[in-house]
């Protein structure tokens, strides 16, 4: 897999209070992925990025929601959420020792 379709795979972490206890209890990382991504594909791309080891990748589709902007609705657009199981030992580490 070439380094371009890595980081197309890969959006961004998602941060929130949910995946920081998914994190601790299981060894888990949650990543806002592209639409079109397959589980092996996400867990090639976080092993060849992080360079860790990907014990399994779990996906959830994220439904949009219908809001309302100046009394007119709209929709949010929906995307895809992957926890990714990562091998006993192995970490990442987003922050980069910053909290310390």
């Amino acid at each position: 897999m070439n380094q371009e379709r890595i980081f197309q795979i890969l959006r961004a972490p998602h941060i929130s209070e949910k995946s920081s206890v998914v994190g601790d209890a299981n060894n888990q990382v949650v990543f806002e992925v592209a639409k079109t991504a397959s589980k092996p594909e996400i867990a090639a791309a976080v092993a060849a990025l992080f360079d860790v080891k990907v014990e399994g990748v779990t996906i959830s589709n994220v439904k949009p929601k219908l809001k309302r902007f100046r009394g007119r609705p709209g929709v949010r657009s929906g995307w895809k959420k992957a926890y990714v199981s990562l091998a006993e030992g192995e970490e990442i580490d987003f922050l980069d020792g910053a909290t310390q």
